[in-house]
């Protein structure tokens, strides 16, 4: 594990200068404040996913939030006259590797810290920050968990609840509907399931499900069950190398045919694992490039590497404009950081967010997306965007 330590100054063009002027009111994390005469350095530590299974989301997350603090800071890398000093961290997606990250940077006199692409990482860093009182905001992970764990954890992504939300969605009302859950054998799956029975069953649809064993190739078996249920919705739960199996054998079976199949729209490289059946899946998506046009969006393809957002950039950029708020409005004082944080609302990539004060639930849009295209040369479009009221997960009780 490696800690680099820099000082970062960023400084934008012209046009990123006048969006941020032209941005308008309602909490605009660009409107930085004066802050005081104390030029020490605001210590911010990143521990995420550098390497390990999710590397390519801690690079987007990490490109992000570089682009929101030049973003939420005028291109200044400061808030008033006290600069951002960053610390990253690698956690390789090991939770005892983040939380000895996260105590090293403690130690060291750091009140916030951000990242954790994965959701067994943020679990085991949010006890952490509310047992050292320090602000955490947690990245790409996803787990509902996350949501009401302590008064100093918040979080710049999404969350499961969102994500099924937007797949409930395309089926409307969904009393007296049937939908089947297919998924892999394990943690994963009995998490998907868990939540399509929560929040689909509990609006009144009948939830069961087909499960096959991770070590499963041969899908006809599993496309057979499938169809012989007759499900208004088939919801797809998978990871891993047999995807690509899995959806041609979908397909050649006639699933995607008689009835509507989603699923989650990861990032850009795996939309190819789809092939042919990628024009007949319906999506949800947290992000894709092109789903949003806000000011914030544009100013993150300016910085972002080769122009084109994918699906963790909004979740670092999000991160460092509430950082940059939590210091303008709090100073060193994390009482104050978070105060300043409940109840936000503010513009970024993806539109209008609210940090619901309750429990710190992340409300945002959330999209309903195609795919068209063939090979590698896949383009997602947006059909359907939910606003965060629309996609909201019920409160949860902050449990400290």
């Amino acid at each position: 594990m490696t800690i680099r330590h820099t000082r970062r100054v960023f400084l934008s063009a012209a046009t990123m200068v006048a969006a941020a002027l032209a941005a308008t009111a309602c909490g605009s994390p660009q409107d930085t404040a004066s802050g005081g005469g104390d030029a020490a350095p605001v210590k911010v530590g990143l521990v995420y996913s550098q390497s390990g299974p999710l590397a390519s989301y801690g690079k987007q997350y990490i490109e992000g939030f570089k682009a929101g603090l030049d973003f939420a800071t005028k291109g200044t890398g400061k808030v008033g006259d006290r600069k951002i000093e960053l610390s990253e961290a690698d956690d390789a997606g090991d939770p005892a590797k983040a939380v000895s990250a996260a105590k090293d940077l403690i130690g060291k006199g750091t009140k916030i810290i951000a990242g954790s692409t994965s959701s067994g990482v943020a679990l085991q860093v949010a006890p952490i920050a509310a047992q050292n009182k320090v602000l955490f905001i947690s990245g790409p992970a996803a787990t509902d968990a996350v949501t009401g764990a302590n008064k100093y954890t918040f979080r710049s992504g999404r969350q499961s609840w969102q994500d099924v939300v937007t797949a409930k969605s395309f089926i409307g009302d969904a009393a007296g509907k049937k939908v089947v859950v297919f998924a892999q054998d394990g943690a994963f799956g009995d998490a998907n399931e868990a939540a399509v029975k929560a929040v689909i069953g509990g609006a009144g649809a009948t939830v069961s499900s087909v499960r096959a064993p991770a070590s499963a190739t041969e899908f006809t078996p599993f496309a057979s069950q499938i169809k012989a249920a007759k499900p208004d919705l088939l919801f797809v739960a998978w990871a891993g190398t047999t995807a690509g199996a899995m959806w041609q054998t979908l397909d050649q079976q006639g699933v995607l045919a008689a009835t509507t199949v989603v699923t989650g729209l990861d990032i850009r490289a795996s939309w190819p694992t789809f092939g042919a059946a990628g024009s007949k899946i319906s999506f949800l998506s947290h992000y894709f490039d092109g789903a949003s046009d806000t000011e914030a969006a544009k100013a993150a393809k300016a910085k972002i590497p080769g122009g084109t957002l994918d699906l963790f950039h909004p979740d670092g950029f999000a991160a460092a404009q509430m950082v940059v708020r939590a210091v303008q409005e709090g100073g060193d004082d994390v009482e104050k950081m978070v105060t300043a944080l409940e109840g936000w609302e503010f513009e970024g990539v993806k539109g209008t967010m609210k940090i619901r004060a309750e429990d710190h639930a992340l409300l945002q849009p959330m999209y309903q997306a195609k795919l068209t295209g063939s090979g590698t040369a896949f383009t997602a479009t947006a059909q359907k965007t939910l606003t965060g009221a629309e996609s909201a997960p019920p409160v949860a009780q902050m449990k400290g």
